[in-house]
């Protein structure tokens, strides 16, 4: 058992990208090229609605914003079992 947790502390460093989508919108590149600063991009999520964890690429997990000392953050709702078709 001790072989294997040495074993898991290398993976423990292995850096990954988290990623969480707020929301999606599509728009026309004669519209996009107008936007200028303070424009608004409205997207297809309401407040409070949940939002996706993606790692590595990989939705795994669904979650609710937060807001820590000033910075957006997710507590994660819901997390993904691999074997889950529902992603």
């Amino acid at each position: 058992m001790e072989n294997e947790d040495r074993n898991m502390e290398a993976v423990y460093e292995i850096a990954v990208n988290v990623k969480t989508v707020l929301g999606k919108s599509s728009i026309k590149v004669s519209d996009l090229l107008k936007l200028g600063r303070g424009a608004v991009v409205e997207l297809d999520r309401r407040v409070g609605e949940t939002v996706e964890v993606y790692v590595n690429n990989k939705l795994i997990g669904r979650g609710d914003l937060i807001v820590i000392d000033g910075r957006l953050g997710v507590t994660m709702t819901e997390i993904f079992k691999s074997s889950q078709k529902n992603l």
